[in-house]
């Protein structure tokens, strides 16, 4: 696997994977802009809008039956959040030149299909069709009301929002409902020629052909991309302290079979020089894995919860943990997640548990390049954060790691918000069901 990345065109740059073992390339295209509430819900549905129709292929069928003509080439939307920087555009998977049959070539036809849709949109004197528009919108709604069918992810989701709720990390990925209500087709064409004119881009591709061949077409295939001045003014902004002096406390009530707390940290003074192999090995040892204090202790040795598991976002510079829990248990469950951390800040675990977590990250980082869009996700990740190593360099960092630096890590995170998803306190007392996603205590 080789890597390189170039910047093609004012403020659009190109990663390149060069990777034999696929029988298949991909290449994305992404728009980046800062998370903001007032936007957030224009970028996501900007990309579902494009992928109606080009101006060659007007309408979902005749897209369908060009990705067929290019031997099962697939385009996708992608909509992410990457810290505080929203990502927007398109993801393409496509057959390599050598596995089709005679002298066919789909390379610079896929990637062309990919840039159609962002650049050639089929219009209306020069505006979006309302129709795509209104129907997308209410596609958007759907996912955007759909979020609390899974209890677990929902309280996780609204922990975050209340934690990050001065910040602009609390807009999500979608938006929320009465965002998506404002837009109307006129508002969103002004938007998505803003974001073509004005927007960092980042393209990825991983594949056969050589950057040279890949960059060539590229620069062809964009030379009509409109731009003006291009907002390099984005980022994350990284709050090391609590809001508050306490945690702060928020209540939901819901009909739900069992409570769901979360518990969300700030990193807190580790991330002005962030130790990304640590962080990962932290969050394994302390939550992140069957094999995990909090699963061993809180789940399995206390029995004070049907499921615990710990995430981070090293790029916010948020630490999370979820349970699931009893009315009753609530109290205890919470103070023993406290102690599992306290315990991890006086290096409290043993160098087997350690390797453990070390092996378990190592093992994770080296299957990424088993996938192309767990490869596409990675190094566009890293590509925002400044990095230039990949998950193989990464796997070998982690295996580094030493107890010193974990328990430092413990040390430095400071409690920020506790958030409970419960059914009404009529309701609750001798609640124990299990809901999805948890498992017998």
């Amino acid at each position: 696997m080789e890597y390189s990345r170039v910047e093609i065109r004012p403020g659009v740059w190109l990663t390149h994977l060069w990777e034999e073992k696929f029988k298949t390339a991909c290449f994305s295209v992404n728009l980046l802009s800062q998370l903001s509430r007032q936007t957030v819900s224009m970028n996501a549905l900007v990309p579902y809008v494009l992928h109606r129709g080009t101006k060659l292929w007007p309408d979902m069928q005749a897209l369908s039956e060009r990705e067929e003509e290019l031997f099962g080439t697939v385009v996708e939307p992608i909509v992410r959040r990457i810290g505080e920087i929203h990502c927007s555009g398109f993801y393409a998977g496509f057959p390599e030149d050598e596995y089709l049959p005679g002298d066919e070539s789909v390379l610079s036809d896929a990637i062309g299909l990919s840039l159609s849709l962002l650049l050639d949109p089929v219009t209306r004197g020069g505006l979006l069709l309302p129709d795509y528009v209104e129907s997308e919108q209410e596609k958007l709604l759907d996912m955007i009301a759909a979020r609390v069918n899974n209890k677990r992810s929902y309280a996780v989701l609204r922990c975050m929002e209340e934690m990050c709720a001065f910040e602009d990390y609390a807009a999500g990925r979608l938006g929320d409902e009465a965002g998506a209500r404002a837009i109307n087709y006129k508002k969103l064409s002004r938007h998505y020629r803003m974001l073509l004119q004005t927007c960092p881009i980042e393209l990825f591709y991983c594949g056969h052909a050589d950057v040279k061949k890949v960059r060539a077409i590229l620069q062809d295939q964009l030379a009509t991309l409109p731009r003006g001045e291009i907002d390099f003014d984005i980022g994350t902004e990284i709050r090391m302290n609590a809001v508050e002096d306490q945690p702060r406390l928020t209540v939901e009530e819901m009909d739900v079979a069992q409570v769901n707390l979360v518990i969300g940290w700030r990193l807190g003074e580790c991330m002005e020089e962030p130790d990304y192999p640590a962080l990962y090995v932290f969050n394994e040892l302390f939550g992140g894995s069957p094999s995990s204090r909090l699963f061993l202790n809180v789940r399995e040795k206390h029995s004070l919860c049907y499921y615990v598991s710990s995430l981070l976002d090293i790029r916010k510079g948020l630490l999370l943990v979820s349970s699931g829990v009893q009315a009753q248990n609530i109290e205890k469950a919470k103070d023993e997640i406290f102690s599992q951390l306290e315990a991890m800040k006086r290096g409290e675990f043993s160098e087997e548990d350690l390797e453990t977590a070390r092996a378990g990250v190592a093992s994770d980082l080296r299957s990424i390049p088993d996938s192309q869009s767990a490869l596409e996700g990675f190094f566009v990740s890293q590509a925002l954060a400044g990095a230039d190593y990949g998950p193989m360099e990464l796997a070998e960092l982690v295996c580094e790691v030493t107890a010193d630096r974990v328990a430092a890590i413990a040390a430095s995170t400071v409690c920020d918000q506790i958030y409970l998803l419960r059914a009404p306190e009529a309701s609750a007392e001798g609640t124990g069901e299990e809901e999805e996603g948890g498992g017998e205590a």
